[in-house]
């Protein structure tokens, strides 16, 4: 007769530190680390707690938002994750920046995806003048046609040109951290950490709402994962992008290993511990890393990307819509409705 093994290691109670979280608990280094090592079979209690929180501030609702690559590769700087960048061979589809109008006839495929915010983006290190007002005359004419939020990715960006995509009706501006202060050198080498962060503070002082996330799997640490969280809330982003690597073959980090789907779900976890009221996005890679565990990561996230990456395929937008159901969660067509809350203490 076999002697069942019992666990005597004693259990984080985490719906009692997700309520401490809501009474506006900040945690430790050592909090943080114990979610990221929690045992496997204390993940879904360990969900629950995040759900509580989520629940908490954004109920049952889903934020979708969807890209549009409005321009693609022609990129001078060496990030490694990247297949758009100068030092990756990845066979991309390669041009300038797209016209007005294929801009603004993306934003109405965004709108019948159902997605509440609409995301232009372009490769680049930093965006021309031209280029800007190109941005600016779509982002005005697709505002006049739908009531949705736009938010812009276009690199490093100067304070004038941040206060006039605000003025054109920009809402919010993505600049990711991408990985720790202590890692970054390893990342890229053709800008620094601070010339992301100086991007983002001027977003904040254009009165933009700021958007910063992060890619996981890039052969960051666990403790420089709690780093990035920590900075995220630190810098007050108001949407976090979780992006999990998806290494693509001909890029400096396309032999990286898969992120386990159950490590996935802990980092999510963490990312809304550390940053109750924001809202979290799953993001790039999450078909490849999370797989069939995907639906699991809406108890910590309120938003995921529907449609196609910059350069990789997602999902397809339908599955997305089912998977939402399929939860008892509902999709939140549009994005003004519930903005980031204020953390009360």
């Amino acid at each position: 007769m076999l002697t069942p093994v019992l666990d005597t290691k004693p259990k984080t109670d985490w719906i009692a530190l997700a309520e401490e979280v809501l009474a506006g608990k900040e945690l430790t280094k050592k909090e943080a680390l114990g979610i990221l090592h929690a045992p496997d079979t204390e993940v879904l209690s360990l969900l629950q707690g995040a759900y509580r929180i989520r629940s908490h501030y954004y109920g049952n609702k889903v934020k979708l938002n969807m890209i549009i690559n409005a321009k693609s590769g022609l990129c001078p700087e060496d990030c490694g994750y990247c297949s758009q960048s100068i030092v990756s061979n990845a066979p991309i589809e390669k041009y300038p920046q797209l016209s007005k109008d294929v801009l603004v006839d993306g934003a109405r495929k965004a709108k019948e995806a159902k997605a509440g915010t609409y995301c232009i983006v372009m490769s680049g290190r930093r965006p021309t003048d031209k280029e800007v007002d190109n941005v600016i005359q779509a982002v005005r004419e697709i505002k006049e046609q739908h009531n949705m939020k736009i938010c812009a990715c276009l690199g490093l960006i100067t304070p004038e040109q941040a206060r006039r995509l605000k003025e054109a009706g920009v809402d919010r501006f993505n600049h990711n951290i991408n990985t720790a202060a202590s890692h970054h050198a390893n990342i890229t080498s053709t800008h620094t950490y601070d010339d992301r962060i100086n991007t983002i503070n001027a977003v904040k002082e254009a009165g933009m709402s700021p958007c910063s996330g992060v890619i996981i799997g890039m052969g960051e640490t666990d403790e420089e994962i709690v780093d990035m969280a920590n900075a995220l809330r630190e810098l007050n982003a108001d949407s976090i992008p979780v992006n999990f690597l998806n290494a693509i073959p001909g890029t400096p980090l396309g032999n990286m290993p898969k992120i386990g789907a159950l490590k996935c779900l802990k980092v999510l976890a963490l990312f809304r511990y550390i940053n109750p009221t924001k809202e979290i996005r799953i993001s790039g890679g999450r078909e490849v890393n999370l797989r069939h565990l995907q639906p699991m990561g809406l108890y910590a996230a309120n938003s995921i990307f529907v449609g196609d990456y910059l350069t990789t395929d997602g999902q397809k937008t339908q599955l997305d819509h089912e998977m939402i159901e399929d939860l008892g969660f509902e999709i939140e067509e549009c994005a003004f409705d519930s903005e980031p809350p204020v953390l009360t203490k």
